[in-house]
């Protein structure tokens, strides 16, 4: 019975996702017939709006944590992994665009914590490497790895190939955008 319940999480919580990405005000009614279940197991499972939209927020930090870790920023070459890292990121941005531009609390907000630690150490390692120029300051270029991201994202809603948006993101990063 266990198993079946989280599917029915999973399931709710990514017609939620595709729901108030479309409508942001969407009530628990809307994201229920979506979702294709019961208005009463929506509330059964979250109380309220709010801890439907709170738990969007967690299961896409953990995607991204996962998606992150997949790309082995700690043991993959410093530029494979950070070309993996971004077409995995920009792969579950766009897929949970409403969950991840909810601000982060609690235990979501640990697991951003853990996704940037991993992302100082990528930095760092590609600076360790030569990808990076030893004199750039690693918080300014995790931020502005993260806006390019973000801009991909946007971008990408076009139907752009993500492996194709990843390779700019990461040559804009690497050799930004003068002649």
């Amino acid at each position: 019975m266990r198993a079946d319940s989280e599917r029915t999480v999973q399931v709710i919580l990514e017609a939620a996702e595709r729901v108030l990405r479309a409508d942001p005000a969407a009530s628990m009614a809307q994201i229920a017939e979506a979702a294709g279940v019961a208005r009463t197991t929506v509330h059964r499972r979250f109380a309220s709006r709010e801890a439907l939209v709170e738990a969007m927020a967690v299961w896409a930090a953990e995607q991204f944590r996962d998606a992150v870790a997949a790309a082995r920023p700690d043991s993959a070459p410093p530029l494979v992994a950070l070309h993996q890292v971004t077409v995995n990121v920009l792969r579950v941005k766009a897929d949970w665009g409403f969950a991840m531009s909810r601000t982060a609390v609690g235990e979501g907000e640990c697991i951003h914590e853990e996704v940037r630690q991993a992302c100082v150490r990528l930095f760092q390692r590609a600076k360790d490497s030569g990808a990076l120029r030893s004199d750039v300051d690693g918080e300014w270029a995790r931020r502005v790895y993260y806006a390019l991201i973000h801009e991909a994202v946007e971008i990408g809603q076009g139907g752009d190939d993500v492996d194709e948006l990843a390779a700019r993101v990461v040559d804009t990063l690497l050799t930004g955008v003068g002649a």
